[in-house]
């Protein structure tokens, strides 16, 4: 079973929107998917159209793996389940920091799900915290979606900082260009400069698109209810580069 988080230190670049779509292309190519919501304001959950789940409250995800696996719910695509999350775990640094050996507690948790998964997916809250080592220990890859913007590009330098100072690997990173306006002359120097700086860089550019917003409304990924579409097109390239990283 292999880990994949989907993550951002900074929020509004397009991270769930990216998570959702991923899984359905992953549950698309035949790949058993879970994807598991840890942020708790529940995005990806309310994608998939699913209420947060009432039985994971308190430390319970990480202390009691038959309720954590009971809490997982179908989705409406073939192959792919999801973890909703709930409030409770805007707790889960509280939680963490009290656990003995608490960077390994996450992969313990998400190893009880081996059996009938080949790829967990992990749509992360934007914070450095606890819970986001945790993620950082376990994940296999860490896609981290970026605006090629000045506050994006920052953001992308503290993260690799954090990971060379906590001796995280940094090959795990996996930064892809998102929300972007070709038409920005910002966006394209920002592009060409990032390229440069950062060899692992994936070349997809997922775009800003009204395609995306709309997932909101139709409460599903654009690469279902919009698969003919350019943002589609898109994901599906970002798809195929993460599954040859694997």
């Amino acid at each position: 079973m292999k880990i994949i988080a989907c993550y951002s230190n900074k929020g509004g670049v397009g991270k769930t929107a990216s998570s959702v779509n991923i899984a359905h292309l992953m549950a698309k190519s035949g790949y058993r998917v879970l994807l598991c919501d840890l942020d708790p304001q529940g995005a990806s959950s309310f994608y998939f159209r699913l209420k947060p789940s009432k039985k994971l409250t308190e430390n319970r995800f990480f202390t009691d793996q038959d309720k954590m696996l009971k809490s997982i719910k179908g989705s409406d695509y073939e192959n792919l389940d999801v973890l909703p999350a709930n409030m409770d775990f805007r707790d889960f640094d509280i939680f963490l920091a009290n656990m003995k050996k608490a960077h390994s507690q996450l992969k313990r948790t998400l190893k009880a799900a081996k059996s009938d998964y080949d790829i967990v997916l992990l749509d992360c809250p934007p914070t450095i915290s606890v819970l986001s080592e945790a993620v950082f220990k376990c994940a296999d890859k860490i896609i981290v979606p970026v605006i090629p913007s000045t506050l994006s590009e920052r953001t992308l330098e503290q993260l690799n900082a954090f990971f060379d100072e906590r001796g995280f690997q940094a090959s795990a990173l996996l930064p892809f260009y998102s929300m972007v306006q070709k038409a920005k002359k910002l966006h394209n120097e920002t592009m060409t400069r990032l390229s440069d700086v950062y060899p692992n860089m994936l070349k997809s550019r997922i775009p800003f698109s009204s395609d995306i917003e709309k997932m909101g409304i139709n409460r599903a990924p654009v690469t279902d209810f919009g698969r003919s579409t350019s943002s589609a097109m898109y994901y599906q390239q970002l798809w195929k580069e993460i599954e040859s990283s694997l």
